[in-house]
């Protein structure tokens, strides 16, 4: 039996003008909707990840208890569960999938919140990473909807910084020999390993090394470290679903559509919901001091940074009791304000 639901939504036009063709999303939900419908959140999926690998966060001990709540996780499209270079139709899949936008996954999303299961509004909507960046659509584009908003070591639009280094992802994976005109021939080993290497520098921070944290997760030595967590878990990524993911996160933008015209001052005073940023005082892709800039946008937000060694990694925090629960006390906070 599969452990997630299907919508099927037909025929897709893109921010772009360009068509999605027989598109679908993929969702799970946990607990049960209330009488009234008030008690759903919406919790997004950020780079790589699909639903069952950031269910851990509900449970009846966690902020998100499906005991109270009827927590929706959609996937965003190009993550290998809903549409994805890697399950399109053959016209459209590997590298001739079209690249889809943030804003373009969360329309969809917000289909299957209103007409699929029929919420008209929405407790909390939170997420790490990339799913921070879809929260902050949500917030921004339907501000009569979203109650709350919680975007944990993610951004409101993405930094030049940030597009750089995504650049220089892109950039070590289609170095591989197995990438050729414009294409991916086989798996490219070399450039997953070499893209797996930057992600452990940019991940976590200096500190996290100096302060030899690894050694706490169970690895002897640095090497031992990249070779069997990250190459491990890069390896088995496929490369078309990574490119895609990629290009959306570079264009992340909360502003750039027809309601704000790329205005994204507009679009931050906009968001009407009780809104905890939770930056990572060390993070290296969505740093503090920006997080810090978008709150003073926002009018009814307060900025809650996450202070850990864990870089980008404390906002997905697995493996660090201490950032779980000041992210658990976070949320709690903002689910009974």
């Amino acid at each position: 039996m599969p452990d997630h639901s299907v919508l099927a939504l037909g025929d897709v036009k893109l921010q772009s003008g360009k068509r999605l063709d027989g598109a679908f999303l993929a969702y799970q939900t946990y607990g049960v909707l209330n009488a009234d419908k008030s008690n759903a959140i919406v919790f997004n999926t950020p780079f790589g990840a699909v639903h069952s690998d950031i269910a851990w966060m509900i449970g009846s001990e966690m902020a998100l208890d499906p005991n109270k709540y009827f927590i929706i996780i959609p996937n965003m499209f190009g993550n290998g569960a809903s549409i994805s270079p890697s399950n399109a139709a053959a016209a459209q899949a590997q590298e001739r999938f079209p690249n889809v936008t943030l804003y373009d996954s969360v329309v969809q999303q917000h289909r299957l919140v209103t007409d699929e299961l029929g919420i008209a509004r929405l407790k909390l909507v939170v997420g790490w990473s990339m799913g921070g960046q879809q929260a902050y659509h949500w917030a921004a584009l339907f501000p009569d909807m979203v109650e709350r908003v919680a975007p944990i070591c993610a951004s409101a639009k993405t930094s030049g910084h940030n597009y750089v280094f995504l650049d220089s992802l892109k950039s070590a994976l289609t170095a591989d020999p197995e990438f050729r005109d414009g294409r991916f021939y086989g798996k490219p080993e070399r450039g997953l390993r070499a893209v797996a290497r930057a992600y452990a520098a940019w991940a976590v921070s200096p500190g996290f090394y100096h302060d030899c944290v690894y050694q706490t997760l169970g690895f002897e030595t640095i090497e031992e470290f990249l070779v069997k967590a990250w190459d491990a878990n890069m390896l088995r990524r496929d490369p078309n679903n990574m490119m895609a993911m990629w290009w959306s996160w570079q264009h992340a933008d909360i502003s750039e559509n027809g309601r704000y015209g790329g205005d994204i001052g507009k679009a931050l005073a906009s968001i009407r919901a009780r809104a905890f940023v939770m930056p990572a005082t060390t993070d290296c892709y969505f740093t503090a001091d920006a997080s810090s800039r978008e709150v003073e946008q926002m009018p009814n937000a307060q900025l809650r940074p996450i202070r850990s060694v864990w870089g980008h990694r404390a906002g997905n925090p697995a493996q660090s009791p201490e950032d779980l629960k000041f992210i658990n006390d976070a949320l709690r906070e903002l689910l009974n304000a």
